[in-house]
């Protein structure tokens, strides 16, 4: 399962989207994000769809590393669902069995919820996998540049965040060492109720804790002795300067979320069926 977490790593190849500046990608994400909660509406959410299968092959990232990521968060996508399935009240019945009951209501609930789980986590994902944790760091921090007149750490917190993102791969790695290691001593992470298995991790996480730990204290000494002092007076070994292509992403990024908030307001199909009915 461990293996499956692809959040946070880069698929290195030539495309369209590595290409962009990480400004143009941050801000794409973040629009799009915005556009799955605007409204209900299936005519937007098929156009969702389609723009989505569009920007991954515009980025050549092969659709089963995508599909592998949500691999980890199937337990809390099927959660989620089963909670609203039959939690959520409604006047229309599909199903009763006793005091369990499903409506149509929880049913198109249902179905929302799990789409938007779904898009939101390969939609955030793309990002990263488009753009090195150093390039992220240069774009957000850009991005955020005007709160530096608030003194707020803008540098600071963008380096957090890049280093966070560029050690999940890291810790993973270590943690299936661990598990290996400790199966090698007869150790059984499959067996057993939860509670059996939850007491077994715990020879994982006290390792993997002193491990992180560690990483922590040796890059911490590592900037020191290189005279890390932060943002101020630093320059760039690669300063963003936004291109033509960036120009046509932004358009892009602006005419989808148009085309998202007008189909919300309007019912297509309704209109199609009227014109020609």
């Amino acid at each position: 399962m461990l293996r499956e977490i692809t959040i946070g790593q880069y698929y290195p190849t030539d495309s369209f989207i590595h290409r962009l500046d990480p400004r143009v990608k941050l801000a794409g994400t973040l629009l799009y994000v915005i556009s799955l909660f605007l409204n209900n509406s299936l005519e937007a959410y098929v156009f969702i769809t389609i723009c989505l299968f569009l920007t991954i092959k515009l980025s050549k990232v092969s659709f089963k590393f995508i599909l592998r990521g949500l691999k980890p968060v199937l337990f809390i996508i099927i959660f989620t669902a089963v909670f609203n399935l039959f939690l959520t009240p409604g006047l229309d019945i599909l199903v009763q069995i006793g005091f369990v009951k499903i409506t149509v209501a929880g049913a198109k609930k249902t179905i929302l919820v799990i789409v938007r789980f779904i898009y939101l986590i390969i939609g955030s994902s793309l990002m990263t996998y488009t753009t090195t944790p150093s390039q992220l760091t240069d774009g957000l921090e850009k991005a955020l540049n005007p709160l530096n007149k608030i003194k707020l750490p803008v540098h600071e917190m963008a380096f957090m965040m890049s280093l966070a993102l560029r050690f999940i791969p890291v810790l993973m790695e270590e943690t299936n060492k661990l598990i290996k290691a400790q199966s090698a001593r007869g150790a059984d992470f499959e067996e057993g109720n939860f509670f059996v298995r939850a007491k077994n991790m715990i020879s994982i996480i006290i390792p993997l804790f002193l491990s992180a730990h560690k990483r922590a204290d040796d890059l911490a000494y590592a900037m020191d002795s290189r005279c890390y002092n932060g943002g101020i007076g630093r320059t760039k070994y690669k300063p963003l300067r936004y291109r033509r292509e960036d120009f046509i992403g932004y358009a892009v990024v602006l005419c989808y979320l148009t085309v998202v908030v007008i189909l919300g307001k309007c019912d297509v199909i309704g209109l199609i069926g009227g014109l020609f009915g």
